[in-house]
């Protein structure tokens, strides 16, 4: 069985890491996200669970209104052919979520650290980060500095790119 919510609370809390959750009707989408959540103060993201030819992942988490080039991304990630978003099964296996759902925080059920972590630069920017907490009804607020931790503590060391710029550009 995959973590719940109430698993990763117990994680951030050991972890020492601050966070709040406000509760609200599930969003799928970005513009359903802007819609609802919108009010909530700091960086909301988008999340990509990406695969390439040879089955390898990646999750992407990137500022909502980033455009993200695949072809450019492929390319910086040296990804094999082109890539694609992974199915809802995969996601589920790997991540714990369902589409809707997916966050930085699915790393929490990567038992076999199967995806490589990439972070946008740009949501560093913010005082605080806006991320479903394994499920699209709720939103987890913390800061930056307590994301990266959360993602060091269970053992990745991400790929930081800012999705502000070109992508060809940092080739």
């Amino acid at each position: 069985m995959p973590k719940t919510d109430e698993d990763l609370y117990n994680r951030l809390d050991a972890l020492g890491i601050s966070y709040e959750t406000k509760e609200h009707a599930a969003v799928f989408t970005v513009e359903e996200s802007q819609a609802l959540c919108g009010s909530i103060p700091g960086a909301h993201i988008k999340n990509l669970f990406l695969r390439d030819k040879k089955k390898r992942l990646w999750l992407a988490t990137v500022l909502e209104d980033r455009m993200v080039d695949l072809k450019a991304l492929k390319k910086r990630l040296g990804a094999q052919a082109s890539l694609s978003f992974g199915n809802p099964d995969l996601l589920m296996e790997v991540l714990g979520v369902i589409p809707g759902s997916v966050t930085p925080f699915g790393i929490i059920n990567d038992t076999d650290k199967r995806v490589t972590v990439v972070l946008d630069t740009g949501l560093f920017e913010h005082e605080t980060v806006n991320c479903h907490p394994l499920r699209n009804d709720r939103t987890t607020s913390l800061t930056g500095d307590g994301l990266k931790a959360f993602v060091a503590a269970e053992g990745y060391e991400p790929i930081m790119i800012d999705f502000g710029k070109p992508l060809i550009e940092e080739v």
